[in-house]
């Protein structure tokens, strides 16, 4: 069979999802099916914190985000999207705290450098010429990449959700997959609450809930989805332009288009599906957040909410085929889903059509963790 010509069910209605859809589709895929328990962007991706940098530490994190952001500077144009996906390219302040911090971030600025991303080690006082109401005490050093930014998730969802459409992808939404039948080794079909679908490839883009839909069809994926909150303040009028980012701090910090802050930080949760929201994440980001950057004291909270990291061992992603003939998954983001959607889509459609990949798909696979302890991983995340 043709690959074009075959049957795909993409499971997951999130960005990473719909890249996938518009990709293969502009491929010339002729039977793509994409398959959400809710709306577009329901999940994790209209839960996140929707920033997109590419000041990473390792050689394929920097490309992955690298080619992703040339992909969003012109999102409009590339998907003919007649909105606005509200992409501000303002940088990411990166605020470091200790001489680990600080070394770490010259290794990663000279690889950064090295592949053609204009970041730059600075000092605390150069730090606070980028944003004056920082607060540097105790800072050692940051660094800063000014075409890092943010953008609408739902906007830029919509936007491939209309590409997609355009070239034939039909969209199932508030259809809940089932089960994931499974015959003589290979896929065959999905089966949900709207009825089942035949499938000759099946591509779970599941988010936090990817573990389950692996399960579904005999795949045992290695991650665990947590629960990580964000709020967001009152709007009011412009006074910062990049997003605040400290690790040792845990704290990420940007003002948006429309005037409001939007924060969150990375607690130690237990595993599970939960998004509830809670008081200890208020108090304690409101304590890092007027520490670090103290006019937001004045500040009201509008709002806060809970969303779904799934976690991979090592933290990176999982792209690519599986024991199960046709079963492909593209998940174990661990928060980095979103910036990344571009080329996972791009991705996505080399492995399912048989191409030359084009990044090396090998330390993105299932099988780099064979014979890993995922058990003692299970429990040390709880």
């Amino acid at each position: 069979m043709n690959p074009k010509e075959a049957r795909i069910v993409i499971i997951g209605g999130g960005i990473s999802g719909a890249s996938i859809a518009y990709h293969l589709a502009e491929a010339g895929c002729t039977d793509v099916t994409l398959i959400e328990k809710g709306y577009l962007a329901s999940g994790a991706t209209g839960r996140c914190g929707a920033g997109v940098r590419q000041q990473w530490g390792t050689r394929l994190n920097c490309q992955m985000a690298k080619e992703s952001v040339a992909f969003f500077e012109r999102a409009e144009e590339i998907l003919g999207y007649d909105g606005d996906v509200e992409f501000k390219q303002a940088g990411y302040l990166i605020v470091g705290t200790n001489e680990e911090e600080d070394a770490r971030f010259a290794e990663n600025v000279a690889l950064q450098q090295a592949l053609d991303i204009p970041a730059e080690h600075l000092t605390p006082k150069q730090a606070k010429r980028l944003i004056p109401h920082l607060n540097t005490e105790g800072v050692t050093s940051a660094t800063f990449c000014p075409t890092d930014g943010h953008l609408n998730p739902f906007l830029m969802t919509d936007a491939f959700y209309h590409a997609a459409s355009e070239r034939g992808v039909r969209f199932k939404t508030y259809t809940k997959v089932t089960d994931v039948r499974v015959k003589d080794g290979r896929v065959a079909g999905v089966e949900t609450t709207a009825g089942d679908y035949p499938a000759d490839v099946i591509i779970n883009a599941a988010g936090g809930h990817a573990q389950l839909v692996g399960q579904m069809a005999g795949v045992e994926i290695p991650v665990q989805s947590q629960n990580r909150e964000i709020l967001v303040t009152e709007p009011i009028e412009k006074i910062q332009d990049p997003m605040v980012i400290s690790f040792s701090r845990n704290i990420y910090c940007q003002q948006t288009p429309h005037g409001s802050f939007v924060m969150g930080r990375g607690d130690n949760r237990p595993s599970g599906y939960t998004t509830e929201s809670s008081w200890q994440f208020l108090e304690a980001m409101a304590q890092t957040a007027v520490t670090l950057l103290p006019p937001l004291k004045d500040l009201r909270v509008v709002r806060q909410w809970g969303g779904l990291y799934n976690l991979s061992p090592d933290r990176q992603p999982i792209i690519g085929g599986t024991e199960v003939e046709g079963f492909y998954i593209a998940c174990g983001y661990s928060g980095h889903g979103f910036m990344l959607a571009p080329v996972t889509g791009r991705l996505m459609k080399e492995i399912v059509l048989g191409e030359k990949p084009s990044l090396p798909l090998e330390e993105l696979s299932l099988e780099r963790f064979d014979g890993e302890d995922t058990e003692a991983y299970e429990q040390s995340v709880v």
